[in-house]
């Protein structure tokens, strides 16, 4: 790497300014055969580490006075799904973060139930512990004596040349090191420039290859970095670093306040898709190489993290439930649907687990989740509308969005409340009853009774919905002989 004394923003003139980047970006006019795309292409730019006095903070875009900025450039650039995806964990490290600290009993139990969730592929690849205290180390020792070779246990780091001596201590072969990489962390956070930063994260990775351990680079904030002056040649020189030791080093892209977007043409630094396609294209990392991490302060979390799929990351990394710092990581059990959408086969996971485990967090953890949370909330497969149950009653599909009895284990409820009608009375009981043949019709006289008694209840000034004991007690009233058929 070299020109790192350049800082092409303090050159006034335009001209002078056009003739410095021509010089930065060393164009290679040559041509060659690309088997991935399978079309004769120009060799890839070079770009070089552009030193700065100053940070770069994007002001036009991040004045920290008003909403962020998404700019555009029009540039659009090819979709590449690898041909192998899949899916790392967090749960145990940032997700941890944001919760009351595990226990190592229940880690090992939710370990276990990643390993059931991934299938026999492990489609849930690895999953991230810290190691600095005793009992984060009795955690990990407990998950890698399991035996399982998926999820695999890989650890989290500072970028601190000591730390590497507790991670081969522990026997782990890969370790995720911290390497903020936008201006704002780099000068403002660490009081470093982009140069010294370089050498310093060299030096400490550079370390960890010495002792054979596979380093995972978390390029923190990528999102707000400088991704030609900095994250480009960055990545050039560990990839070059990684060759020399015959050890190749990933890269985990952080969008750490979640400012990603994937919109076509949208630029840099908040392109998902230009991101990823740049790590490739420019700096020759493969997709096993990559891997996407991003947080949900804008609601983009799921759908950036299949963008990054989309774009060529073999990996995204979530957490169970998105639990993690303000508004969380990605839900791993979302990209357990995106895989399955985008590939059309869930490739051997087993979906049931996602309940088992939202089940566990509840509890067994004493963990809430918002009932609402899609395909772990509570709510997230009830309806309470009396048309909507009514059209339940007639086919399931109508408003269903798939059969989440056979895939979760979860059947389809209605809530019994002011507005769920005749049809929904009907639905709530035919989901209890044993046998199919002792159904009932929303016109039965046990269903327009007991319609009376909860409309007289909510007349009276109720407000909650009617739990399922509360309508057992109300069918002991009025039929109790139909209790002998439910299910208890």
């Amino acid at each position: 790497m070299d020109d790192f004394n350049l800082d092409i923003s303090r050159v006034e003139n335009a001209e002078d300014r056009a003739k410095l980047y021509d010089n930065l970006v060393q164009h290679d006019t040559r041509t060659e055969y690309s088997e991935t795309t399978h079309l004769i292409e120009q060799s890839s730019y070079h770009y070089s580490l552009q030193e700065r006095a100053t940070p770069n903070l994007y002001r036009h875009l991040f004045n920290y006075d008003s909403v962020p900025k998404v700019s555009f450039n029009h540039r659009v650039v090819p979709m590449n799904m690898p041909e192998h995806i899949w899916i790392t964990d967090t749960t145990f490290r940032d997700g941890q973060q944001s919760t009351s600290p595990f226990t190592v009993e229940q880690i090992v139990s939710l370990f276990k139930m990643m390993h059931k969730l991934g299938g026999p592929k492990g489609l849930i690849r690895q999953s991230e512990f810290f190691v600095y205290t005793e009992k984060d180390r009795k955690a990990l020792q407990a998950c890698v004596e399991l035996g399982y070779e998926f999820p695999e246990v890989t650890s989290w780091i500072r970028a601190n040349p000591k730390d590497f001596e507790l991670v081969k201590s522990l026997g782990i072969k890969e370790t995720g090191i911290l390497v903020s990489c936008s201006d704002y962390h780099i000068y403002t956070k660490m009081g470093l420039t982009r140069k010294s930063a370089v050498d310093k994260y060299l030096s400490v990775i550079g370390a960890a290859l010495d002792m054979g351990i596979r380093p995972r680079c978390h390029f923190e904030d990528i999102t707000r970095a400088d991704f030609y002056g900095f994250v480009v040649p960055f990545a050039e020189a560990l990839k070059k670093l990684g060759d020399s030791y015959g050890i190749p080093i990933k890269i985990r892209a952080c969008d750490t306040l979640g400012y990603g977007v994937c919109y076509p043409g949208a630029a840099l630094p908040r392109s998902v898709p230009g991101i990823i396609y740049g790590l490739n294209h420019y700096v020759g990392l493969k997709p096993e190489q990559l891997e996407w991490h991003g947080h949900n302060d804008f609601y983009k979390v799921v759908t950036n993290a299949s963008t990054a799929w989309l774009y060529g990351a073999s990996a995204v990394n979530c957490s169970l439930l998105g639990i993690g710092e303000r508004t969380g990581n990605c839900p791993l059990e979302a990209m357990v649907m995106e895989y399955a959408s985008l590939r059309g086969t869930t490739d051997g996971m087993d979906l049931p687990v996602i309940t088992e485990i939202a089940n566990y967090f509840e509890n067994e953890i004493g963990y809430t989740i918002p009932p609402r949370t899609p395909f772990v909330g509570s709510n997230f497969n009830v309806t309470r509308a009396g048309i909507h149950a009514d059209g339940l009653l007639k086919n399931e599909e109508i408003y269903n969005i798939f059969n989440t009895e056979k895939l979760l284990n979860r059947p389809v409820r209605v809530a019994i409340d002011k507005t769920c009608g005749l049809a929904g009375i009907t639905h709530w009981l035919n989901s209890l009853v044993k046998s199919d043949s002792d159904a009932f019709d929303k016109h039965d006289p046990l269903i327009v009774k007991l319609k009376e008694e909860i409309d007289r209840i909510y007349e009276s000034g109720r407000t909650t919905a009617m739990s399922d004991d509360e309508m057992r007690e109300l069918i002991r009233k009025i039929e109790p002989e139909v209790l002998n058929m439910l299910v208890k």
